[in-house]
């Protein structure tokens, strides 16, 4: 299995494996699959050391309490560090957004650097709500509601939203696209 895939099984997974084993064996299993994670896919320093951060965080609180909230919170100080980059890169440019549209092209037009500002922003929005949703339903477990409404929004509509914003985001990328190509045509024209 691959690390990615299992990291989007992570709410399952640990839905799952709370039933059956001590919580700390599961803060053993993230502490090892997310360093490795992070070791092997050649992350930037300042992604290590805010993801390790996060991991340390979440899974030491429960290998020091062997309570299961140190593992339940993971997916709010996923959305934290993710906010934090993401946030940090509209602080100094170039955004994130920004990098990723350079791979595939280098010269980006300013009203192209202007629309990955936006969705940069964006999308800081999205991890502000989703990791304020992520932080409701471990209140709801502790309020003893069940780790199913934390199963069901961080396992499963969490990734619909995600995914909804990111094909959203496409669509309408693709317009920019079109309406940026349209305004240098007219430049160059004139």
């Amino acid at each position: 299995m691959g690390y990615g895939l299992l990291f989007a099984l992570y709410p399952l997974l640990v839905y799952l494996g709370l039933r059956y084993f001590d919580p700390r064996w599961l803060a053993l299993l993230l502490i090892v699959a997310a360093s490795s994670r992070l070791v092997r896919a050649g992350f930037s320093r300042r992604i290590q050391v805010l993801a390790g951060v996060a991991v340390i965080a979440a899974a030491g609180y429960t290998l020091l309490t062997g309570s299961e909230l140190g593992i339940l919170l993971y997916p709010v100080l996923v959305n934290a560090v993710l906010l934090s980059l993401f946030g940090a890169s509209l602080l100094q440019p170039p955004t994130i957004v920004e990098t990723l549209a350079r791979i595939k092209e280098p010269d980006l037009p300013e009203a192209a650097i202007s629309y990955t500002r936006k969705v940069t922003q964006l999308w800081c929005l999205f991890f502000l709500f989703n990791g304020f949703i992520a932080m409701v339903t471990v209140a709801l477990v502790t309020q003893g509601f069940g780790r199913e409404w934390w199963l069901l929004y961080n396992g499963f509509l969490a990734y619909v939203l995600m995914g909804t914003l990111l094909a959203g985001e496409l669509l309408v990328r693709k317009r920019v696209r079109s309406r940026i190509s349209g305004i240098e045509r007219n430049h160059e024209r004139a």
